[in-house]
């Protein structure tokens, strides 16, 4: 297994995401560079010991495995192929990761950009959200030839507890939006059901506790639960990234001729909550306008 102390790595994207995966690869030893397009965001990471760059290309340039974790389809064009981007300056042999959820038609376009230029694509979105990202737990749902994850494994491996190889690059992407679209589907009828036990006149503790430990129960609902009855939103996923990830989902899925037709309503509720101002807060914040109406 190759020593990771030795494989220079440099990550693009320093959010929720990215920056417990940067700290857990300094945590391991790993020679890092990192980009972010708020400079401020990165210069935590310079006492730590990595190289902050002011570009993508700058921050490739000696890296053998560049890892991307970035918002969305256009963050990570911007990153990969805009101006000063991180495709064009990557030497020769390194491995792309595209690690955002990202459509599958994207990651098409990429992989094909990057074979022109030599370098394998795994597509390595991830499960798990702030905590996960922070303590190594990660499960990272990757597509791409096998012998570019076996070079990388020991990266990824510093930053997760379990690597699923799922096939031929866009698997890592097409999992990661069904997981997401069923994410989204049970925070929007959790939100729904919580505002109805609310103005039902159950005891909302109780009521709650029959859910988490019913047949509806699940991890999700009962960290989502918690964080409304709380009204904690600190941010662990982004409720403006869910909605996008839906709409990913309803297009991908569209492809293969099915119609998620609980997917648009579930959506709707996002947006009306990002227009309520939520969006930048915890996806659970969905909660919060569905209580003010009356």
């Amino acid at each position: 297994m190759a020593d990771i102390k030795a494989t220079k790595v440099a990550i693009l994207g320093l959010g929720t995401m990215g920056s417990g995966m940067a700290s857990n690869l300094l945590k391991a030893g790993v020679p890092l560079a990192v980009y972010n397009r708020t400079q401020s965001k990165a210069q935590p990471f310079a006492a730590k010991g990595a190289r902050v760059a002011a570009t993508p290309a700058d921050a490739v340039k000696e890296a053998s495995i560049i890892v991307s974790m970035l918002a969305d389809d256009d963050a990570s064009r911007a990153a990969w192929l805009g101006k000063n981007g991180a495709l064009a300056a990557a030497g020769p042999g390194a491995i792309l990761i595209e690690s955002s959820t990202a459509s599958p038609a994207w990651i098409a376009e990429l992989s094909a950009r990057a074979e022109e230029r030599g370098h394998p694509l795994l597509d390595a979105p991830v499960t798990g959200s702030r905590a996960q990202s922070e303590g190594g737990q990660l499960t990272f749902l990757v597509g791409g030839p096998a012998a570019a994850l076996k070079a990388a494994t020991p990266v990824l491996e510093a930053m997760s507890k379990e690597i699923v190889h799922l096939g031929p690059v866009g698997s890592g992407a097409k999992m990661k939006l069904i997981n997401n679209f069923l994410c989204g589907v049970q925070v929007a009828s959790l939100a729904e059901a919580m505002v109805w036990i609310e103005r039902s006149g159950l005891d909302r503790a109780k009521a709650i506790d029959i859910l988490k430990s019913g047949a509806p129960g699940s991890p999700l609902l009962a960290a989502m639960s918690t964080r409304m009855v709380n009204r904690d939103y600190t941010v662990n996923f982004l409720l403006r990234l869910l909605s996008k990830d839906m709409l990913y989902a309803s297009n991908e899925a569209a492809a293969c001729n099915v119609d998620l037709k609980t997917g648009e309503p579930s959506r709707a509720l996002m947006e009306a909550a990002i227009a309520d101002g939520y969006g930048e807060q915890d996806m659970a914040s969905l909660v919060e306008p569905l209580r003010k109406k009356k």
